[in-house]
């Protein structure tokens, strides 16, 4: 494995690991019962993610940062594969980063910080309930990134097998013909 490879599957591992935390909150919300002890969980469960120290926030943003530099490293090859996988990587990687700055912080603030005489209960409920349809859309966008790099290098490994049983039998030719000259 290439550095830049790890560079691509440290974060996504690390992203895909937090936001499976996050999944404890958000299947209840999405799919049972909505009832007040569910909505008390992840009020509480979202203000402790929120008011995390900033040293957790400074890495989880610089994950985004090397996941970034991951993808554009692995993309300056410009050959078939980097185009097909790592650009379809990229683009999911950044797909996820847009529902992170567009639903999860803004929701985020709605349930922690709600603007007064604005903001009502309800609003809360509303954007806890976006936030963690985000959840799954990034889920499923760092799936997808994950699924693309394993078919990257299923595709290289099949490759390379094919190139080496191609020079093996064009070697065996070879010495089939040399054997024949010498004769």
């Amino acid at each position: 494995m290439s550095f830049s490879q790890a560079a691509v599957l440290a974060p996504v591992s690390f992203f895909l690991g937090v936001l499976f935390i996050c999944f404890n909150v958000d299947h209840r919300v999405l799919w049972g019962e909505l009832n007040e002890s569910v909505i008390n969980d992840g009020f509480q469960f979202y203000t402790t993610f929120f008011n995390a120290p900033p040293a957790i926030k400074a890495l989880l943003h610089g994950m985004f940062g090397v996941g970034l530099l991951g993808l554009l490293a692995k993309l300056h090859k410009w050959d078939e594969s980097a185009m097909f996988f790592d650009g379809s990587s990229l683009a999911s990687f950044v797909f996820s980063i847009v529902v992170y700055l567009t639903v999860t912080i803004p929701a985020l603030r709605t349930i922690v910080i709600p603007v007064p005489n604005v903001d009502t209960r309800e609003d809360q409920i509303e954007a806890m309930r976006i936030l963690s349809a985000g959840n799954i859309i990034m889920i499923g966008c760092l799936g997808l990134l994950l699924l693309l790099q394993a078919g990257q290098e299923y595709a290289r490994r099949t490759e390379a097998k094919a190139l080496a049983r191609l020079q093996a039998e064009e070697k065996k030719q070879e010495t089939a013909s040399s054997a024949k000259k010498d004769q």
